[in-house]
């Protein structure tokens, strides 16, 4: 039996369907939406013609107002005042002489009489009252009052506005302006309506003062009944069907919120907002038509588009060769069962694809030897810059050992003449060693290489030895006897030297140096008085080399490295530092916070050593300068010195005068120090034989090197006395 074939359906076909499913739903939403957009339309049309209704009956209100204040300021004339009716008639003819919508000005006495009209000479007979009880109503409530609408006996159409008045004496009057609707109709004029609306201003009875359409015909005249009954509606405000006297159906909205108990209605031509739904549904139909005729003819170029590129695929999966099986579940659609068939053969290429791996496995080994590279390269440049300041350090501090030299040989000495000079050269110098050495500590800072050695230290007596090393300077200590942290006593007080120095340049001519405890840590403060910091300046002033903005001549000198290392060195003690500042010229204030310890359980003593013995001290250096004044300074102290500029002149005097003590620079011209110091100890034999290295190399990996060298201590240039008088102690 011949199997069955499965049921399919062509691409083109079922996009078609599923386009006309797909806007069936949205043509539905579409016509409920525009059912709703009319609804809303509708009512929101209703509240524009309700606010145009409150509009014009504000505007007929100030209208009203206007006569009304213009009958208060007539009222204050000296002629009513005093009493004098023929005087104030006069007033009265020219104020209604000056105003084109007024008929006449009345005046009656408390009693409703008329005592002049400005429309009859003075004296004329009086005439009976237009609409009197607008007139006893002004009379009762005191108040401004606007009577009804009328037509005179000359057919004139006009209505009173009555303001009760008095004079001096107290005698009450009633001061009448009787003007023209026209004034009101100007007021609907003003205002921009839709296209066909009809607006009527109905005075306190329900009669036409103003009309929009046919004024001339309809003013003092009612209202269509339709209106009329809307009207009584209880609500004092509202939006109905009406018809106009015209015959025209229309939506009526109407306000009586005037506070002279007038009515404003807005009637707009129903016919008008059918049209906009019935035009809204026809442009949405053939909107809905023109799109699904837009789908269906796109869902057919798309699908003839599809075909014919699932029979290329087909063509082109089929030449790619043979290769493993693959199986694709059949689908109903023809292309896509076709696209399949077309993809198993195209999956038996899968070695090509394992082709390509291997070439992206190259190309990503070649960049990672790339990336290799290019790191040793940054290991290399790290390496010349480490060398580079290294020689940088010694250049910068062999010259230095002889000028800290002689100014020690000069204290020494104590030449009066010249102690101004020296203290100058003693700054001058400290602050280039200074500059020397944080040069080199931000070098290791930024490479990793600062280390510290950790044991518990009394900070108490840090602080107050760092402030005893600052004698110029007025500072205030307060701290207690014992505070004990986990850190590098020497690196802590590189820390309160930084701040003490930077109070020193910044911070005026004093500062205060504080250190408290709180439960598990430490308060170090320095503050001071000077210049201060703005809020920009407190953001960067840990950050290594930033300053802050001087004058040309750089009063206050530095490289802008004290306080980055301080902040790296209270880090890596496990603790923090910050900066606070009021504003500039406000002082600054630094905060250093440590990790609180327990004591060490054998505090070191403090008790000063015994006099040290004159020594003979062989002293090699080739920087001749260096070598005579620390000889001179060594001789000073007292001990029998000799000088030697080489090795080979080092070992010459090494035999004659064998020394007890050997200072030796470490770059010499013929041999290195580290051979010279093994030379001299085996020219000694078992005597003994202290060696000291003074260099300007004065990293940690110098100070091992000389050490492994048989060093027994290590001296960066510059050394003061004090340097060379502990180097030459001996060791106990």
């Amino acid at each position: 039996m011949r199997p069955r074939r499965p049921f399919t359906i062509a691409l083109r076909t079922l996009l078609i369907l599923l386009t006309g499913l797909g806007l069936l739903p949205l043509a539905l939403l579409g016509v409920w939406s525009i059912h709703a957009a009319s609804e809303y339309q509708q009512r929101e049309q209703e509240r524009s013609m309700l606010d145009l209704a409150r509009a014009l009956s504000s505007a007929a209100d100030a209208e009203l107002d206007g006569v009304v204040a213009t009958l208060t300021g007539m009222a204050r004339t000296p002629a009513l005042a005093a009493g004098d009716v023929a005087a104030f008639y006069a007033v009265a003819r020219l104020q209604a002489a000056t105003q084109p919508e007024w008929l006449s000005v009345i005046l009656t006495d408390g009693n409703g009489n008329m005592l002049f009209r400005t429309s009859a000479p003075y004296g004329a007979p009086a005439v009976p009252i237009a609409d009197p009880a607008s007139l006893r109503q002004a009379l009762a409530v005191r108040h401004a009052v606007v009577g009804h609408v009328a037509r005179g006996a000359g057919g004139r159409v006009a209505l009173p506005v009555r303001v009760p008045v008095s004079d001096a004496a107290g005698r009450l009057y009633v001061l009448t302006a009787v003007i023209r609707p026209d004034r009101l109709l100007r007021v609907i004029q003003r205002q921009v309506v839709p296209p066909g609306a009809v607006i009527s201003v109905l005075d306190s009875s329900g009669l036409i003062v103003a009309r929009s359409a046919h004024h001339r015909a309809r003013v003092g005249g009612p209202p269509s009944p339709s209106l009329t009954r809307l009207l009584h509606h209880p609500l004092p405000e509202g939006v109905g069907a009406s018809t106009t006297l015209e015959g025209m159906d229309v939506t009526a909205a109407y306000t009586r919120l005037s506070r002279y108990g007038w009515t404003v209605a807005v009637g707009t031509p129903t016919a008008l907002l059918r049209s906009a739904f019935l035009h809204s549904f026809a442009m949405y139909g053939m909107g809905i038509a023109g799109s699904l005729a837009a789908c269906i003819a796109l869902a057919s170029l798309l699908a003839a588009r599809m075909v014919r590129a699932t029979r290329q695929l087909q063509s082109a999966a089929s030449a790619l060769g043979a290769g493993a099986a693959v199986s694709v579940a059949p689908s109903r659609i023809r292309e896509l069962r076709t696209i399949g068939e077309a993809l198993t053969a195209a999956a038996r290429q899968h070695t090509a694809h394992e082709e390509e791996r291997s070439r992206l496995l190259a190309s990503l080994r070649e960049a990672l030897d790339q990336q290799e590279q290019a790191l040793a390269r940054a290991r290399e440049a790290g390496r010349a810059k480490d060398e580079f300041l290294a020689v940088l350090g010694h250049e910068l501090r062999n010259p230095l050992s002889p000028i800290v030299a002689s100014l020690d040989l000069m204290d020494l000495r104590d030449e009066a003449t010249s102690k101004r000079e020296r203290a100058v050269l003693r700054r001058q110098v400290n602050h280039l060693r200074r500059l020397v050495d944080d040069l080199l500590d931000v070098s290791r800072i930024t490479s990793g290489k600062l280390q510290l050695e950790l044991r518990p230290v009394n900070l108490a007596d840090i602080v107050r030895q760092a402030v005893a090393a600052f004698p110029g300077q007025q500072i205030a200590l307060a701290a207690p006897i014992d505070v004990w942290v986990l850190g590098d006593d020497s690196r802590l007080t590189q820390v309160l030297n930084n701040l003490l120095s930077n109070a020193a340049r910044f911070g005026g001519a004093s500062a205060q140096v504080t250190l408290t405890t709180t439960p598990g840590h430490a308060c170090l403060t320095v503050s001071d008085t000077g210049v201060g910091m703005s809020a920009a300046l407190l953001e960067h002033v840990f950050d290594p080399f930033f300053q802050a903005p001087q004058q040309l001549a750089r009063r206050t000198g530095g490289l802008g490295l004290g306080l980055a290392i301080v902040r790296r060195i209270v880090e890596l003690h496990g603790g923090r530092v910050s900066a606070h500042s009021a504003g500039p010229g406000q002082g600054s204030r630094f905060e250093v916070e440590l990790p609180l310890t327990q004591p060490s359980a054998s505090p070191a003593d403090s008790a000063p050593h015994a006099p040290m013995p004159a020594q003979r001290v062989l002293l090699v250096d080739d920087n001749e300068d260096a070598a005579v004044t620390s000889a001179a300074l060594l001789r000073q102290i007292g001990h029998d010195v000799h000088v030697a500029h080489s090795a080979a002149e080092a070992l010459a005097l090494g035999r004659r005068h064998p020394p007890a003590v050997a200072i030796l620079d470490i770059g010499l011209p013929d041999m290195d120090g580290y051979a010279l110091a093994a030379a001299l100890r085996e020219e000694a034999g078992a005597a003994p034989l202290r060696l000291v290295a003074l260099t300007g190399y004065g990293q940690k990996a110098d100070v091992e090197r000389a050490r492994a060298a048989g060093f027994d201590v290590h001296l960066t240039k510059p050394a003061s006395a004090d340097d060379l008088r502990r180097a030459l102690a001996p060791a106990g």
